[in-house]
């Protein structure tokens, strides 16, 4: 017991000794701090890119050749007909396009937009089932349910809640995509890819 205490007396004089010694500057010495550098990363903002960067994440874990057990399409899970409303119907040549799919993705927030204009002037800053609803998470919910159920959603006030085969919910897409800058998007109910 007595060697116990000893030894941890030791030490603890060893690491004051240690920690003192360190902390001791030579005036005459200039220090020299790191040069501020403002890192731009987009995934650490709430604009766009972030937004972007966070539905695929959730689809497909970001990558742009996956094909679920249901047959959605690339980093951002795009149905068939919903490729068909874009214009594309290649559905190999999509997947191995990268800048096609972040088109797309583009052009089908911007549908989205116009198709829920009014519900987005109507809907946004409301709490509906404890979520405030914003325009980024509008936008995410009618990318993983279609426009029309993300209108039946806020307009039953939370009642009518799709969920898709997997069970995600537009409840659940709101929330977590909510409060993201997507002021650039423009609605655009004749855009394509």
């Amino acid at each position: 017991m007595v060697i116990k205490k000893f030894l941890y007396l030791s030490s603890s004089i060893v690491v004051l000794a240690t920690t003192t010694s360190l902390t001791t500057l030579e005036e005459d010495k200039p220090v020299s701090y790191p040069k501020y550098l403002e890192y731009n990363i987009p995934y650490l903002q709430k604009n766009f890119v972030a937004f972007k960067q966070a539905v695929a994440f959730k689809e497909s874990q970001g990558r742009y050749t996956v094909v679920n057990t249901l047959g959605y399409l690339g980093k951002y899970q795009f149905g068939r007909t919903t490729l068909e409303r874009l214009n594309i119907y290649n559905t190999r040549d999509f997947l191995l396009n990268p800048e096609l799919q972040e088109q797309a993705f583009i052009a089908l927030c911007k549908v989205n937009k116009w198709i829920l204009r009014k519900d987005i002037k109507r809907s946004v800053g409301k709490v509906i089932n404890g979520i405030t609803i914003t325009e980024s998470g509008i936008l995410a919910a009618a990318h993983l349910s279609g426009a029309g159920n993300v209108k039946n959603y806020l307009r039953s006030n939370g009642k009518d809640c799709f969920s898709d085969a997997y069970g995600t919910t537009i409840k659940s897409y709101l929330k977590k995509f909510g409060g993201y800058d997507v002021s650039n998007i423009e609605a655009d109910k004749n855009a394509k890819a």
